[in-house]
């Protein structure tokens, strides 16, 4: 098969379900194997294994780490190519190395300001670096260029997130009635924003999750379990999405209603679903956390003892699962 179409069939994969990453990163690697020097085949290979250790929630962190070297190439093969600087900074910046980072955020910026993938990576940069203003003023930026972009929402409410969180924990010495109104302000502007988002793309449920926390820091727990109780009971939706509701409906349930017990039913669906993710180990978490809080309260804990034994069970499962999948390649 001709490079092209390797590569061609690597984008359409891309472009479809996430179980598809992996034979997008083979047909990429494919298609760079018969033309080693092919900017876009590089930058897809790039782009696939970014897509794939997203996916799994599962980063490879290292200088030497193969999407790090994989940008390398793309920037070796075009010095010039922005989106590959800001997804290599981004790297950069998980493994401290935050001058390189900057360096490259700040050159990209220079030298292709209006384009929109490289402000949406470079806006991801800097919030989190911290540099909420500068990501917000990115962001804003992007909206105007595409006003009904359910992604640029998405990400402004999630700035004005971290602006109202900081307004709560600080300390600060604005009058109290300042204070409420700054809180009421960035509350309205991540509803807003999160809403929009959803209203943009219904499939965006981490808008939706995000708009539902803001209800709880609102108070207003009764639409935020509305709005949980509406999702779980979505059916056509992506097993990771199932997950991120899971994980959000249980921490719902154990700090604002004050029930581990229904907490801990969330997180044992969450984690039952057989998908490698962020909020699959999350819900592992929380659950391997109630168990041993319980055990230390009473060594002879039922409810402790069927999480550990879930959980393992769980485990012991795939592994089977994984036996009879190599036995299957090995007679193939």
């Amino acid at each position: 098969m001709i490079p092209e179409v390797y590569g061609e069939k690597g984008w359409s994969l891309l472009s479809s379900a996430a179980k598809c990453y992996e034979e997008a990163v083979e047909c990429f690697q494919r298609a760079v194997q018969e033309d080693t020097d092919n900017v876009e085949w590089n930058f897809g290979f790039a782009t696939a294994l970014m897509r794939l250790e997203e996916h799994s929630g599962k980063p490879e962190n290292g200088k030497f780490s193969e999407l790090v070297m994989q940008l390398k190439r793309v920037l070796e093969l075009d010095p010039g190519h922005t989106v590959a600087m800001v997804l290599l900074a981004l790297k950069l910046q998980d493994l401290n190395e935050n001058e390189e980072a900057l360096r490259l955020v700040e050159q990209a910026l220079q030298k292709t300001p209006d384009q929109l993938y490289m402000i949406r990576y470079a806006a991801k940069f800097y919030r989190r670096a911290g540099e909420v203003g500068k990501a917000l003023e990115l962001l804003e930026k992007g909206l105007k260029i595409i006003p009904n972009s359910a992604f640029f929402h998405h990400q402004i409410g999630l700035c004005y997130k971290i602006k109202l969180i900081q307004l709560i924990k600080s300390d600060s010495k604005s009058s109290r009635n300042l204070k409420l109104q700054r809180k009421v302000t960035l509350i309205n502007q991540c509803k807003h924003h999160f809403d929009e988002a959803f209203r943009l793309k219904p499939s965006l449920i981490m808008a939706k999750l995000a708009f539902a926390e803001i209800c709880t820091i609102d108070k207003d727990h009764d639409k935020a379990e509305a709005i949980y109780k509406n999702l779980l009971n979505l059916e056509y939706i992506t097993l990771e999405n199932k997950q991120e509701i899971y994980l959000e409906a249980g921490k719902f349930e154990f700090y604002h209603k004050k029930s581990e017990l229904n907490a801990s039913k969330c997180y044992l669906e969450g984690f039952k679903i057989k998908h490698a993710s962020k909020a699959r180990e999350r819900c592992r978490y929380y659950l391997e956390k109630t168990a041993e809080n319980r055990l230390c309260e009473n060594r002879r804990d039922i409810q402790a003892f069927c999480i550990r034994g879930i959980i393992h069970m769980v485990d012991g499962q795939e592994c089977f699962e994984k036996v009879l999948e190599i036995e299957r390649s090995n007679e193939e």
